[in-house]
């Protein structure tokens, strides 16, 4: 199995593609739910993925309903800047799949507080109101959890 990473809405070509990259390098699977900012033919989106598009475990989905209707009874996790629980505080488990949202909201807020207790966060600094960059977030939960189940195969 793997750790699956779930882009919601994303909107900038590069971070997908530089999220991709990581995916295949860590053996992980990327979902994509729709809309996108960008064509999946986009040529910002492939420079940034490079050659490893070929190797990427890819889905789409027209939306969260499609999302769930097709992933069903899945363990998953919510990566937010609207919680107090630390990503590292829980315990990942292979299959696991993990949502970020789109670059400029996040995830819905519907679907955060009906999830509530899937919510994590990277510790960041609270009085700028920002975020680190989707890729980097991704980067840095991605290994968390891969971190917790001794790298799997990587090693």
């Amino acid at each position: 199995m793997a750790i699956n990473i779930v882009l919601h809405e994303p909107e900038i070509p590069h971070n997908t593609g530089a999220i991709a990259r990581s995916c295949v390098l860590t053996n992980s699977k990327l979902h994509l739910i729709k809309p996108f900012g960008f064509e999946l033919s986009d040529k910002y989106l492939k420079r940034a993925g490079l050659d490893y598009w070929k190797y990427l475990d890819i889905t789409t989905y027209e939306d969260l309903n499609d999302f769930f209707e097709k992933n069903k009874n899945v363990n998953f996790y919510l990566a937010t800047t609207k919680t107090t629980k630390i990503y590292s505080d829980v315990k990942f488990k292979d299959g696991d799949f993990i949502f970020f949202g789109k670059e400029t909201a996040g995830l819905p807020e519907d679907f955060i507080k009906e999830h509530s207790e899937r919510a994590i966060r990277i510790p960041m600094i609270k009085d700028l109101k920002r975020s680190l960059n989707l890729a980097n977030s991704c980067t840095v939960i991605l290994y968390e959890a891969l971190r917790q189940l001794n790298f799997m195969e990587l090693v």
